[in-house]
């Protein structure tokens, strides 16, 4: 288990983003975390991680010095092990337009004060370890400060399948920190969380 005194969470701002890079650069992921903003088809985006993936890194960089942009899990020697990506669901347009999700009502795109849980990274040396929670229930007292109302995420539902396709986060994970179904889709259920219990953190 990682000693959870080893390792802090805190918002993504323009300081830390260098370790957020430095740790998707660790597990060899051209990402960068830029895939949901990303504005172009499929063929595109992996055109993108082949050919330019230094483009994401640095779009990565940028969108930090505007949070609020998601957690970021850190040794106390500054090295990060742990990315959660949270922001406001009208920053992430792309999640609710994929196909799955296209044309349920009342989901966050549609209103204010609703914010989304767009992916989890945790470095594969420090998983099932307590640090995905850890993420999420900070990012949760984050999205409360900043006058969030709820927050939804959108887990796969699914047996057998690697920690590398859970990238949208597991499902127990959310249940059992307090999120709800509010849409059953087989091995895609849209999950929220009312953020009324989440005591308020002193800012």
């Amino acid at each position: 288990m990682t000693d959870a005194s080893r390792f802090a969470c805190e918002a993504l701002d323009e300081a830390n983003a260098p370790a957020l890079a430095a740790l998707f650069e660790r597990v060899e992921s051209n990402c960068y975390c830029a895939y949901w903003h990303f504005p172009c088809d499929k063929n595109a985006w992996l055109a993108r991680l082949a050919f330019e993936p230094q483009e994401n890194r640095r779009e990565l960089l940028e969108r930090a010095r505007t949070p609020p942009r998601g957690v970021i899990a850190r040794l106390t020697d500054g090295i990060a092990i742990g990315w959660m990506k949270l922001e406001p669901a009208a920053q992430l347009p792309k999640i609710y337009e994929q196909r799955v999700y296209r044309g349920i009502s009342g989901l966050g795109a549609e209103r204010a004060g609703v914010w989304t849980v767009g992916c989890f990274l945790v470095d594969v040396s420090f998983r099932h370890q307590g640090v995905a929670r850890a993420m999420l229930r900070h990012g949760l007292e984050l999205a409360c400060a900043a006058g969030a109302t709820s927050v939804e995420a959108f887990p796969r539902r699914a047996e057998g399948v690697r920690d590398e396709e859970l990238w949208t986060g597991p499902l127990g994970l959310f249940t059992s920190e307090g999120f709800a179904v509010v849409h059953e889709q087989s091995q895609y259920p849209v999950l929220r969380r009312d953020l009324s219990v989440v005591p308020r953190p002193s800012l």
